[in-house]
């Protein structure tokens, strides 16, 4: 088995969780009931029971049988939506989510108790442009019922070539009739860092949508040009960072993102592993947004590194929190390549806020909280852009974001 050791941090929205299978498991089988403990032995006892009586022998495979098992063995341990196996086909999908470049519909997805759930269309996508929204329940694929599937069958059939399309059945936020919508399948190019000014001011809005492998390159490029404008002549008096929806992502362009924003020296997180040690990180060099007033958004999609970036930035006296509690994702993840090309990501270490507060199962808490339906379309880069003045900003009907601009607009103009 080859291992990876590269700290990876992942949010529950874009984890995939399911009962997937490859023969592996099966075929070690005797390797594994002689070289374990005797705990095994009861484990393929019920295998080989289920395997000779079930009535319903089409439905006996074992390859959806060895990953339901070790699915549900990491759920024992606690740590919903972050540990997590991947089957080959759930980890390619990972991967291309990360990068930052694919094929298909363009939307965050995510399981969800009543079905198959979008969390946002990604702006400019085949998605939003067919008229899918967030909240959106998935009920059909191309007119078959997806109940019961693993997510990944479902991504899969919902992916496909740029220029082909899909027909979805979904349940709007609020409706109770679904509703059939074509969609026309397109490359992909996520931008994870984007920004805009705020009409009428002068603010910035700033938003990072996930760490993707080449977020603290996008970032940098954003906060060049906002200097740029700056030494034009356009003002700039504060920022408003949304860390809405953010799944997470790597580690290490978290603490790239961070050390814009922090003094060097400033903790970002702490890290304890399983004997109680801890690994200290800390912003480094220099950072171009370090003197920026700045309000943070965050909800219940705030995950993982954008949790991480929430409490490095609230618990340094950095900038305020408004809008509702994180996710909680509080572990570091370790990706194991295994054999057959699956990936088993595992929490090996706790991180912890620069106070070595516990996030897992707990989340970052704003210092202002706003309740807000996550059907409600929240403010981006492009509304802002498009937007004629800031009563037409301010119309739309976000209010973490209407909370946000007015608190940055009683903040002092320079962080001393």
């Amino acid at each position: 088995m080859k291992r990876i050791v590269m700290g990876i941090i992942l949010a529950g929205a874009l984890s995939f969780m399911f009962l997937a299978g490859t023969a592996t498991g099966f075929m070690a089988r005797p390797v594994l009931a002689t070289d374990h403990p005797p705990q095994f032995e009861v484990f393929w006892e019920v295998w080989e029971l289920v395997d000779q009586y079930f009535v319903d022998q089409d439905k006996v495979d074992p390859m959806r049988m060895t990953y339901g098992a070790i699915n549900g063995m990491l759920a024992t341990l606690g740590d919903d939506n972050h540990t997590i196996f991947f089957s080959p086909e759930e980890a390619k999908q990972q991967e291309s989510q990360l990068e930052g470049s694919f094929e298909g519909i363009g939307a965050f997805v995510e399981g969800h108790e009543t079905g198959f759930r979008i969390v946002a269309p990604i702006h400019g996508s085949p998605a939003e442009q067919a008229g899918i929204l967030a909240g959106d329940i998935v009920l059909k694929v191309d007119g078959e019922e997806i109940g019961g599937l693993p997510e990944w069958e479902i991504i899969s059939r919902i992916r496909g070539p740029a220029g082909t399309s899909v027909v979805l059945t979904v349940l709007h936020p609020n409706e109770s009739e679904p509703t059939d919508i074509t969609v026309v399948r397109g490359k992909i190019d996520v931008e994870s860092v984007t920004w805009a000014r705020i009409p009428e001011t002068n603010y910035i809005y700033l938003q990072i949508a996930q760490f993707a492998s080449d977020t603290g390159d996008e970032l940098q490029k954003a906060l060049e040009a906002i200097d740029a404008s700056v030494a034009a002549g356009e003002a700039v008096d504060g920022v408003v960072l949304d860390l809405r929806n953010n799944p997470g992502g790597y580690l290490q362009e978290a603490l790239r993102v961070n050390t814009q924003f922090l003094d060097s020296g400033k903790v970002i997180l702490h890290e304890r592993d399983a004997d109680g040690e801890f690994r200290t990180y800390r912003s480094v060099g220099t950072g171009l947004a370090r003197a920026y007033p700045m309000i943070v958004l965050i909800n219940q999609g705030t995950a993982s590194a954008g949790e991480i970036t929430a409490g490095a930035l609230k618990e340094n006296g950095r900038a305020k929190l408004v809008g509702q509690p994180t996710l909680g994702t509080g572990t570091v993840l370790q990706p194991f390549n295994l054999s057959d090309g699956s990936v088993l990501r595992l929490g090996v270490t706790n991180w912890l806020t620069p106070d070595k507060n516990l996030i897992k199962d707990e989340g970052v808490r704003p210092d202002s909280l706003v309740d807000q339906d996550p059907a409600v379309t929240m403010m981006d880069s492009y509304t802002l852009e498009g937007a004629e003045s800031l009563r037409d900003v301010l119309g739309a009907g976000d209010k973490q974001f209407n909370l946000a601009l007015l608190q940055l607009r009683l903040l002092p103009q320079a962080v001393e």
